[in-house]
């Protein structure tokens, strides 16, 4: 099965635009919710396919889990917005919970989900950076092929796109489509 034969392809232009509109949602979501934790989460999806059927429904599947943990967790959470558009699905939500607290969530989700290393969830905190991993003392993720650091495969190249396509369509087939 290979879930990355239909849906629109993105180019760099479009990529680049995406990234703009998420700044400026982020920004206007601190403007009314100005001391909250703000979670904006997509998919890391390699190659011009960033959309279809088969990766919303993947996105579901891992939203659900993540809402779990924060549910079972007892978090006050809110979605304020959720994206689907051909440049992917991304939900941005605030809570309560203190920066810390909200980013060993999406940690735990990233490393004990079974798709949850596909899933890019970055914390932020008004006027800061997106709280990183290391600032808890936690290895950098890693890479879903050979478990490298993802950021030294990413830069190296180190696998092609349609192989990271068939381990994605290979974790779709087993998890989500079973």
């Amino acid at each position: 099965m290979n879930i990355f034969q239909e849906g629109n392809p993105q180019n760099i232009a479009q990529v680049l635009a995406g990234k703009d509109y998420r700044v400026a949602l982020q920004q206007a979501i601190f403007k009314k919710y100005p001391d909250a934790t703000l979670v904006d989460i997509n998919l890391n999806i390699p190659g011009p396919i960033k959309n279809n059927r088969y990766l919303i429904k993947l996105f579901d599947y891992g939203i659900k889990q993540l809402e779990e943990i924060w549910q079972n967790k007892g978090y006050d959470y809110k979605l304020l917005k959720a994206l689907n558009n051909d440049a992917g699905c991304e939900n941005f939500y605030v809570l309560r919970e203190s920066s810390k607290v909200v980013k060993l969530s999406t940690i735990l989700f990233e490393e004990n989900n079974k798709i949850g290393r596909l899933f890019d969830a970055d914390v932020l905190i008004k006027g800061k950076h997106a709280l990183s991993r290391q600032e808890l003392e936690y290895s950098s993720r890693r890479c879903y092929l050979c478990n490298r650091p993802a950021k030294e495969c990413a830069r190296s190249r180190r696998h092609s796109v349609e192989e990271m396509q068939r381990y994605i369509s290979s974790l779709y087939a087993k998890y989500v489509n079973n």
